[in-house]
């Protein structure tokens, strides 16, 4: 089992930065951003593959948001530059791995309040 943790999430006014982190409980396939904004499903935000350090990006966030990795920590950072106000969401952090018998799983954390003022 993988057990995440994340933090960071914060009130900023439109245009300022958060960064976001989440620390895995080990080495995972891969991680990711997704994020649900008050009476919307939750969507995919950003993703890397943790062997190969592929990334991939929403198009919403493609230019504002970095994603990186600490491969010694095992931790997934989400900078978010030039917040918006519909950036406004609880972002949560996935880990997909693989179990002990083989088979595929994910985990999600608990989720980080990100608020943008207009």
């Amino acid at each position: 089992q993988v057990q995440v943790v994340e933090s960071g999430g914060g009130l900023v006014e439109a245009g300022g930065s958060l960064r976001l982190s989440c620390a895995a409980s080990r080495r995972t396939f891969s991680m990711g951003w997704f994020r649900q904004a008050p009476g919307k499903e939750r969507e995919y935000v950003a993703s890397v593959l943790w062997s190969s350090g592929t990334i991939n990006y929403a198009d919403s966030v493609k230019g504002r948001f970095t994603i990186s990795r600490d491969n010694a920590e095992n931790t997934l950072y989400l900078q978010m530059n030039s917040l918006k106000p519909e950036d406004t969401a609880v972002y949560h952090c996935n880990a997909h791995f693989t179990t002990a018998s083989g088979a595929p799983a994910d985990t999600w954390g608990q989720g980080t309040l990100v608020t943008v003022s207009s």
